[in-house]
């Protein structure tokens, strides 16, 4: 718990950081965040450690899955900011990482599955995917954002704080590139590894994680043959991403949570 709580209040103090180097337009200040933040990313981790541990394996139910999506999304965010690069993602990434963790420790740590490598493999694939893919949505979020308040001549503060708009928008076409092939090895792994896949409790996942793949695709080959960007870029990239949430966190939250069945 002493861990948790640390790597809680870390998290917090990263975003606060942020906001204040924002805020007040103090580059030097924006930096501060890194240490705070990387360190709560790996006691994040510990956590679960210590947890896998104790159950005899690693526990990938609803709350832990979810806080290790957090954590992943955490990772990504510090890895990129720390190049100096879209650190401001932190200001939203890294409270809900603090808030995923916090869940997992009042709600998660049930008994471990037994999965051998393969189904393993399958699972974290899809961990990542979720976490790159969530990361992309925040950035076609942002996007949007800053073209509205460019149409609008709105020039706030926050604006500093991300990068030129055609810059913003390759890093979420680079940031979805990953993640869709992320999700590409997901789905493989899941028709190779994965018995029984069209099961009763499976079809669900199967066919709207296919959708998702291909919303995703379908972006990406708009954006190599039409150039798309902008508005269309950033529907195709939260639709698709909704898609995904209802694959593997709605289903997760009705088998699990609702139904009390394993998922």
């Amino acid at each position: 718990m002493t861990i948790v709580l640390i790597a809680i209040a870390l998290y917090l103090l990263a975003a606060g950081l942020l906001v204040l180097g924002v805020s007040q337009g103090n580059g030097h200040r924006m930096r501060l965040w890194l240490l705070p933040a990387v360190t709560a990313v790996a006691l994040h981790g510990t956590a679960h450690l210590i947890a896998w541990r104790n159950a005899g394996g690693a526990d990938l139910h609803f709350f832990a899955a979810l806080s290790l999506v957090g954590l992943g999304m955490a990772a990504l965010t510090s890895l990129v900011g720390a190049a100096g690069r879209m650190a401001a993602l932190g200001v939203v990434v890294f409270p809900l990482a603090a808030l995923t963790l916090f869940g997992y420790q009042h709600h998660g740590h049930l008994l471990a599955e037994t999965l051998d490598w393969r189904l393993q493999l399958h699972a974290w694939l899809a961990l990542l995917a979720y976490a790159t893919l969530a990361i992309a949505a925040l950035l076609a979020i942002m996007l949007w954002l800053q073209e509205r308040a460019l149409r609008r001549r709105e020039f706030h503060q926050w604006l500093r704080a991300l990068p030129p708009l055609v810059e913003l928008e390759t890093l979420l076409f680079r940031t979805i590139a990953v993640g869709f092939a992320l999700l590409t090895a997901t789905l493989l792994t899941g028709v190779l590894f994965v018995e029984n896949l069209l099961s009763q409790h499976l079809v669900h996942k199967t066919v709207l994680s296919v959708l998702s793949w291909l919303a995703f695709g379908g972006l990406l080959l708009g954006r190599w043959r039409y150039g798309w960007r902008g508005a269309v870029a950033v529907r195709w990239t939260l639709a698709a991403m909704g898609l995904l949430i209802l694959a593997f966190f709605g289903s997760k939250f009705v088998l699990e949570l609702v139904l009390a069945r394993p998922s």
